[in-house]
């Protein structure tokens, strides 16, 4: 697919390295969680395996989904699958339903991820990421991403989802995903007026609690509006912004820091 002469992957690509970089300059100016022992110690390990964690999922996923999100949602406009259609819905209005509802999806899968014992197994590897910041946001094992992507094709297929639609979605779900996992401290009243419509770090923080009523909260990526109508939003970890531990308690701080302990870690014994 191209938009404006430039294709889908290049895209993406320029949106991710853009946004990685503002996050990370802001990350640096204006740190939520200051700890210089997990900072110094620890930062270059986690972000070399995060990283890498990214770069092997992105190659598994070229190799069993070649056309991707955008891709699919071609496919099934070619073969004119999808309720979207059918039904005759404009396509700025198709567009509009098909990212709110992609949104509601990739946040049901969120909390299946946590709430079956079998996808919990791949989820952790996220979770057990002692440090939070916009790496943590691209520390997903490649099998989760190949079943992330299986499910939103379905979903996309099912819809009839416009491309240009679900092009916007993935680059719009992937800078949400670095903003809200960002080691970032925004002024009081920014972070208040955000919160009814997106994601904020300090928000989503709470989801990567150590205490497991917050961890089973706040499950957004993008939109807030899913936790508030499913009663599953958290407004403040009980040990405060600044207080609040993250990662898995069992696994350390050590070990999820290295990438094949990390990649192993779905078949390891709960």
């Amino acid at each position: 697919m191209q938009l404006f002469g430039v294709t889908e992957p290049l895209w993406r690509l320029a949106a991710f390295l853009s946004i990685f970089t503002a996050m990370a300059v802001l990350e640096l100016l204006h740190p939520r969680l200051e700890r210089p022992e997990l900072q110094r110690a620890l930062k270059a390990r986690r972000w070399f395996t995060n990283l890498s964690i990214l770069v092997l999922s992105s190659l598994l996923l070229r190799l069993i989904f070649p056309a991707a999100a955008t891709g699919a949602a071609l496919w099934a406009q070619a073969q004119g699958y999808g309720l979207l259609p059918a039904l005759g819905v404009p396509s700025l209005f198709a567009g509009v339903i098909a990212f709110v509802a992609l949104d509601f999806a990739i946040w049901l899968e969120h909390i299946a991820f946590h709430k079956f014992p079998i996808l919990w197994r791949v989820h952790r590897v996220h979770h057990a990421d002692p440090g939070v910041d916009l790496t943590t946001a691209l520390r997903f094992h490649p099998l989760e991403i190949v079943m992330s992507m299986a499910w939103k094709v379905a979903v996309i297929a099912t819809l009839g989802a416009p491309a240009a639609a679900v092009l916007l979605f993935e680059i719009v779900l992937n800078a949400a995903a670095m903003f809200n996992h960002a080691n970032l401290r925004l002024p009081v009243r920014l972070d208040r007026t955000l919160r009814p419509l997106i994601v904020t770090p300090d928000m989503h923080r709470i989801h990567h609690s150590t205490e497991r009523l917050e961890t089973d909260s706040n499950y957004g990526f993008n939109l807030a509006i899913w936790d508030r109508l499913f009663s599953t939003y958290t407004d403040r970890p009980r040990r405060g912004d600044d207080g609040i531990e993250t990662g898995l308690t069992a696994y350390g701080r050590s070990e999820p820091t290295k990438l094949l302990w990390s990649l192993l870690l779905p078949f390891r014994r709960s």
